[in-house]
């Protein structure tokens, strides 16, 4: 009885070792949300119920918003850039559809953009920049009363997952600007989600948001 309950404490012992190690890297941890987060939408994927229309609407929003990723208005050298209203396309997704389809179209047009235009230093990072950081903008759908607040949700999603990666795997380029990484990631993806976060905002106040809402619920 007595070994038993030696043996018990000291399997506490590697476990807590073990919750400490996990906790002393940031990245882990990311990457453990990460993986918890996109099991909770694959969940909420599959309770959709997809028509031809809808996926075509899907398709045609991810492939306008990949045009609208090109007309860049400035690049920064390590990512990121602050482009004609890109996120649009997802944004009116989530706003017409409600948050599981704005996630999926965010979360595909995340993929796509990681293709087209990569830039990859860990995997971690790379869930953070690409899939994560587009696949929140889908939480305007949380959202159906407010869609300008439910945008600026949206934006702030985004611009964590862009801090995280800043902060974590940037490093480097905060050294060489002379700053730490927290205020340099802070500083950087604040000024890029915010400009475009405005030209989005000012481009669907402009759109007939709930004639378009209804007629396009409608058709599917």
């Amino acid at each position: 009885m007595l070994e038993s309950i030696n043996k018990f404490v000291g399997q506490l012992g590697n476990l807590k070792e073990s919750f400490f190690y996990v906790l002393a890297r940031p990245s882990t941890v990311i990457l453990l949300i990460a993986i918890l987060v996109l099991c909770i939408v694959f969940a909420k994927v599959k309770k959709i119920k997809f028509s031809a229309k809808l996926i075509a609407q899907i398709g045609l929003a991810i492939a306008l918003a990949c045009v609208l990723q090109v007309l860049r208005v400035y690049r920064w050298p390590q990512g990121g850039s602050v482009t004609l209203g890109s996120m649009v396309p997802i944004l009116f997704m989530g706003i017409v559809y409600g948050p599981s389809i704005g996630l999926l179209t965010g979360f595909i047009f995340g993929l796509l953009n990681l293709i087209l235009d990569p830039f990859i230093l860990t995997p971690v990072q790379m869930l953070l920049d690409y899939p994560l950081a587009y696949m929140s903008l889908g939480l305007v759908g949380f959202f159906k009363n407010n869609y300008i607040k439910g945008t600026v949700v949206a934006l702030f999603g985004r611009f964590l997952c862009h801090f995280l990666s800043g902060v974590i795997f940037f490093g480097s380029y905060a050294i060489d600007a002379g700053m730490t990484p927290i205020p340099y990631s802070l500083l950087v993806n604040g000024v890029f989600i915010s400009v475009e976060g405005l030209i989005c905002i000012i481009i669907l106040k402009m759109l007939p948001i709930k004639r378009l809402k209804s007629t396009l619920i409608k058709e599917v």
